[in-house]
């Protein structure tokens, strides 16, 4: 029987990356009402696949929109494909805009560590690459201020004792909207979200880490 070659994790990553591209078709952007925009803020954080990032922000009071996109890289007006790769600098991010009368940089900041495994460098659950990175990227003093407090308490508790939190904290910068077909893609294609969001381990890791309790900001 000939011998059987496994690709490496990395190998399979691109693969899938492209694959992706091949099967997705793009559809038309969604068709919003005005908003003001006078009194919202805007956060940004990468946790991953930008798909699984979406929800868990969409459903809460206060925010107005989520936008997946690409951050934290150099290349200008970085593909998918591209940001496949690993060699853009760039990591999968989620913008969001929201109402801080109505939902703080805090609860946000809450959302976004239980919906990651912070202990990982350089991926999340199946997705391997610097592309997979989780980051924070604030936008003020601040939000800044925040995030490391926030850092600082998951890397003294019990939860974490012992292990590094490998989050980067850094500052926002050039933000790059990812394809249309990216936005909403768990509602556009929910069967494929799920069956995604199952194969990668992501709500098992999750629990693991978190607890049953977190399940609800996911």
């Amino acid at each position: 029987m000939p011998a059987t070659t496994i690709p490496s994790p990395l190998t399979q990553t691109l693969l899938a990356c492209l694959l992706l591209a091949v099967m997705t078709t793009p559809t038309p952007a969604d068709t919003d009402p005005p908003i003001d925009n006078a009194q919202l803020a805007t956060a940004t954080f990468a946790g991953g696949c930008f798909w699984c990032m979406e929800p868990p922000f969409d459903k809460l009071e206060g925010v107005v929109s989520t936008t997946s996109g690409y951050a934290g890289g150099d290349t200008r007006n970085p593909t998918y494909q591209e940001v496949c790769t690993g060699t853009t600098g760039h990591t999968e991010a989620l913008q969001i805009r929201y109402d801080p009368a109505k939902v703080d940089y805090a609860k946000l900041l809450e959302v976004f560590w239980h919906n990651i495994d912070p202990t990982v460098k350089d991926r999340q659950f199946c997705d391997i690459g610097s592309q997979y990175r989780t980051a924070i990227f604030y936008h003020d003093d601040q939000q800044k201020q925040l995030a490391e407090q926030s850092k600082r308490e998951l890397e003294a508790s019990e939860r974490f004792k012992g292990k590094t939190i490998a989050t980067e904290l850094a500052p926002a910068t050039v933000f790059y909207r990812a394809e249309e077909y990216h936005q909403d893609f768990y509602k556009k294609s929910p069967d494929r979200y799920y069956s995604y969001r199952r194969g990668c381990g992501r709500d098992q890791r999750l629990e693991q880490l978190w607890g049953k309790d977190a399940a609800k900001s996911r």
